[in-house]
């Protein structure tokens, strides 16, 4: 089953438990997926599904910290309960040792040895962790990594 397949599926069944939240939530990735199939007259495979998703998230996450800011308690819920409906759909992700051991990887495979590299090492890196971490994560990581050495 397509991720497609399965937010129209899972949209469903939210209708019929009456959960609002979950349904509007999949409700707008669903729409953003078919905004993306209009914009490109063409099919979205799951991968680009995935990079929609982490649009989502993110922007869930920028506006939780605003939220926090202005002390929104009723807004602070109904974004951290719309992240915990998109984080069903995400990949696992990867935990920070996991992360660590795969940077160190590409660093030795680009042989970087500084901060000027870490172009290099993202580039590599990037299609390795795409929506199984978070990009300021993967960005601190390899920033720590580089400048130890």
């Amino acid at each position: 089953m397509s991720l497609k397949e399965k937010f129209l599926s899972d949209m469903k069944e939210a209708m019929k438990e009456k959960n609002v939240l979950r349904k509007n939530t999949i409700q707008l990735v669903r729409a953003a997926v078919l905004q993306k199939e209009k914009d490109t007259l063409q099919e979205v495979s799951d991968e680009q599904i995935l990079d929609i998703l982490v649009q989502e998230v993110k922007k869930r996450k920028d506006a939780l910290i605003d939220f926090k800011k202005a002390e929104r308690q009723d807004l602070i819920e109904e974004t951290e309960a719309e992240l915990a409906v998109l984080s069903t759909y995400m990949p696992q992700q990867f935990s920070e040792e996991d992360l660590l051991k795969i940077i160190q990887k590409i660093i030795g495979e680009v042989g970087a040895t500084s901060m000027k590299d870490m172009g290099k090492v993202m580039t590599l890196l990037t299609p390795q962790v795409k929506g199984r971490a978070d990009s300021s994560q993967v960005s601190r990581i390899v920033k720590e990594c580089l400048t130890k050495q």
